[in-house]
């Protein structure tokens, strides 16, 4: 097992440069991270919530690249229904070119309402649009000479895309998935899995056992290496337990600020989703779902 960070820069409440600030101090936290022997650095992707959350990862990874020289540092994940998959090739190639090859590229198809509505795809083209992108992007880095795509969403003429990545035949595809067929799909495909934050441990061990079991019938050995899982850390200095019950609360504000933040503005919908694990903002459910406790509870939960 390794052990790695994941999320963004979190804005600062006051001042003129809150953001800047932010994003300063997330860069001190990945180098005091690499300096401790964490083997990674992920970043969401997120737009128009109003909270500061990292809305171009892959520019911030190119910065991050020159202040680091051993962590890989990925995506989790870039959605590519937003993005124009020929500008993600390059922007990304560039991230594995400035790192020497220490990108991990994880992908996902979008689930919040608010990023659907902002950027005016309808909801229901997010799979199409995700296959079509991803498609385009593996050819881009593994086609040397010029090509061309018709496609539903996406048309190039005669082009190259430039840099093409260190890593042969291309960076690390992870996919963010929660749902049985996804899993498999993702397993069949030769592609890493990420799983959220968000589910129960018992889910999460049923998720990977659906990986595993896919990963050998397609005739490959599993490596649990290529499965990562984010989890909440709740670490205390002390067993007091309203200390305890104090973070516990402290996160599912956080959970319950995030489901908002997810939402259309003005919109009371409930959040739906066929594979992901949406925000649970039980106490009950965040205790589930994180690691939390004393240094020995940790390392007891973590085991």
């Amino acid at each position: 097992m390794r052990f790695g960070l994941f999320g963004g820069a979190h804005r600062a409440t006051t001042g003129p440069s809150r953001d800047s600030q932010s994003y300063r101090t997330l860069a001190d936290y990945v180098r005091e991270g690499e300096r401790l022997g964490f083997s990674s650095a992920f970043l969401v992707e997120h737009h128009f919530t109003g909270t500061g959350q990292v809305s171009a990862p892959l520019s911030l990874l190119s910065y991050l690249a020159g202040c680091t020289s051993t962590m890989r540092l990925g995506t989790a994940v870039t959605v590519l229904p937003w993005h124009n998959p020929a500008l993600l090739a390059e922007q990304a190639g560039t991230v594995d070119l400035l790192s020497d090859g220490r990108l991990d590229f994880g992908v996902g198809r979008g689930y919040r309402p608010n990023e659907f509505h902002g950027f005016g795809v309808d909801p229901s083209q997010a799979r199409d649009r995700y296959e079509e992108c991803l498609a385009i992007v593996l050819k881009a880095w593994s086609t040397e000479d010029r090509f061309s795509h018709e496609g539903r969403y996406w048309t190039y003429r005669d082009v190259i895309v430039e840099p093409k990545p260190v890593q042969k035949p291309h960076p690390p595809i992870w996919v963010a998935s929660g749902s049985e067929a996804g899993i498999r799909d993702a397993a069949a495909r030769g592609f890493h899995l990420l799983l959220d934050q968000f589910a129960s441990v018992d889910l999460t061990a049923q998720r990977v056992a659906w990986y595993r079991s896919a990963v050998e019938e397609a005739g490959r050995r599993y490596h649990p290496e290529d499965v990562a899982v984010t989890r909440g850390l709740l670490l205390l200095d002390t067993d007091d337990p309203a200390r305890r019950e104090q973070e516990i609360a402290k996160r599912v504000k956080l959970i319950a600020r995030l489901r908002d933040s997810a939402q259309i503005p003005g919109s009371t919908e409930p959040l739906h989703a066929g594979d992901h694990a949406f925000f649970d903002d039980s106490a009950a459910a965040t205790e589930s779902a994180a690691i939390i406790g004393t240094p020995d509870e940790c390392i007891d939960r973590l085991r």
